[in-house]
């Protein structure tokens, strides 16, 4: 017996973009509220590839009860029906269903994502279901739309991308706060003579750690392709429960062979206009929700916690101004002397050159002082990495921070050292083996050549992007201090 052929699936997207009319059409996806009487029916449904519901309506002659019955918040269904201009207010189209089929029921008694508003806090609990929710349906398309934005910005420009280890042997920052990776029995390790654990008798023969960058090994990537970017996870073991703290993330790092400081500026400064231009057109229908949410979020705070921009305004406030370049000296006389740290607003007071800067100092710079970016550069040596060039003075290096509103720094990266004897030293200075870093002294052996680069925490640009004022809320399923649920 021939079997009929079933109907593609058309996306609610874009049925709702086009133009068509008095079609016949299939759609899928999950169901936001079902409301109606005897005679009729109405249900919204979602199906991810955009903020809107489709309206489906259900006449009981075409759908039996029984069907209808099973029809609930959370179901999964599949409709087929015509597309015809829509009766009511608030949608162009609806679907005129001639069938319908429960794909997979949602029991509405314990269905945890009823049509309500629900708090962050919650949501976060049920990670594996707040992406069908408005909000982190939105913030995950912003999200790939970022993604995207990110390899095509590199691609255009002939960078190359550059896979580096998650599993490493050096600390690229210095910190020390890396999650261990060992397959030894923790219960009984092998020790050696001194009754140290002997790392030897370990998988890689050696003590290794999750990365917590992969800057250095795109250094060598740099070293001979000349512009290479990695874009993969990182991992802190920072026991900080903060808004701003993930112990899993994403990092963008980009590496320029014969590249100065100047140039390093240069290049992330178009890279983030760039990206918040792509999310201004790309990403309009979920900005203007995200937007929304943010100004319903704000409307009780007290008016120096409310943001001076909306969302949209952030975005090309970005995207339209060239930033503000100064050195870190020149920001700290600035700050020294400014209102908030005369009068002991600040939680943290400037006194003296040598400070590190704290968030409510970057962002007084951006919104305050300058109302644009900001990039500042030639912090203080002892407050920065080892690999970053010692500027002349012998007491800054050649690095720079961008600082936006709303987050403060969002990229961090410098011109690195290409000198073997200096950077030995450095390397000496910091405590650091030079058995652990050998390969990455060696290109400073052979070969050397000028070169910079940054660093921008995906995250930390999706929280600018979004709106979103806490970081677990930008990533699907986020990992903090005792917890790894999902």
């Amino acid at each position: 017996m021939c079997k009929v052929a079933e109907s593609k699936r058309t996306k609610i997207k874009a049925l709702l973009t086009g133009e068509q009319v008095d079609v016949n059409v299939r759609v899928k996806g999950w169901v936001r509220t079902k409301r109606g009487n005897k005679n009729v029916s109405f249900i919204a449904l979602n199906d991810g590839s955009c903020l809107a519901n489709l309206q489906i309506v259900a006449d009981p002659n075409n759908i039996s009860e029984d069907i209808l019955k099973r029809i609930t918040t959370g179901a999964c269904i599949s409709a087929e029906g015509q597309l015809v201009a829509s009766q009511g207010a608030g949608q162009k189209v609806e679907l005129n269903a001639e069938t319908i089929e429960v794909l997979g029921e949602a029991d509405p008694e314990t269905y945890p994502l009823q049509p309500k508003r629900h708090s962050l806090e919650f949501l976060r609990e049920i990670a594996h279901l707040r992406p069908r929710s408005n909000t982190f349906g939105a913030i995950m398309r912003v999200r790939h739309a970022m993604i995207f934005a990110v390899h095509k910005f590199f691609h255009d420009k002939g960078f190359v991308n550059v896979h580096t280890p998650i599993i490493t042997g050096s600390d690229a920052e210095g910190a020390g706060e890396m999650f261990r990776v060992t397959t030894m029995d923790l219960a009984n390790p092998p020790k050696d003579e001194e009754g140290n654990i002997d790392f030897k008798q370990d998988f890689f023969g050696k003590e290794t750690n999750l990365t917590v960058s992969g800057q250095l090994e795109a250094e060598l990537g740099a070293m001979a392709l000349g512009e290479v970017y990695t874009f993969g996870p990182t991992f802190r073991a920072e026991n900080s429960n903060t808004t701003r703290h993930l112990a899993e993330f994403w990092m963008i790092e980009p590496e320029v062979a014969f590249a100065d400081l100047e140039d390093n500026m240069d290049l992330a400064e178009e890279f983030l206009k760039f990206l918040a231009k792509y999310a201004l057109d790309n990403c309009r229908e979920d900005l203007e929700f995200l937007k929304e949410r943010a100004l319903q979020e704000e409307k009780n705070l007290p008016a120096d916690k409310k943001n001076e921009l909306n969302l949209i305004e952030r975005l090309e406030f970005v995207a339209n101004n060239d930033f503000q370049r100064l050195t870190y000296t020149e920001a700290i006389d600035i700050l020294k002397n400014s209102k908030p740290n005369k009068k002991g607003r600040f939680q943290y007071k400037i006194e003296e050159w040598g400070a590190d800067l704290q968030s409510e100092h970057e962002r007084f710079l951006v919104e305050k002082h300058f109302k644009k970016p900001v990039i500042l550069t030639d912090y203080p040596a002892k407050i920065k990495a080892f690999y970053m060039r010692l500027n002349e003075d012998e007491k800054t290096v050649a690095a720079m921070d961008i600082l936006f509103p709303g987050i403060g720094e969002i990229v961090g990266g410098s011109q690195r050292e290409e000198r073997y004897e200096v950077l030995v030293e450095k390397v000496k200075a910091m405590g650091i083996p030079e058995e652990h870093v050998w390969w990455y002294l060696d290109t400073r052996k052979f070969g050397t050549a000028p070169h910079a680069g940054f660093g921008l925490g995906f995250e930390r640009l999706i929280l600018f992007v979004t709106g979103m004022t806490n970081i677990r809320d930008v990533i699907p399923f986020p990992r903090t201090p005792g917890t790894a649920e999902f």
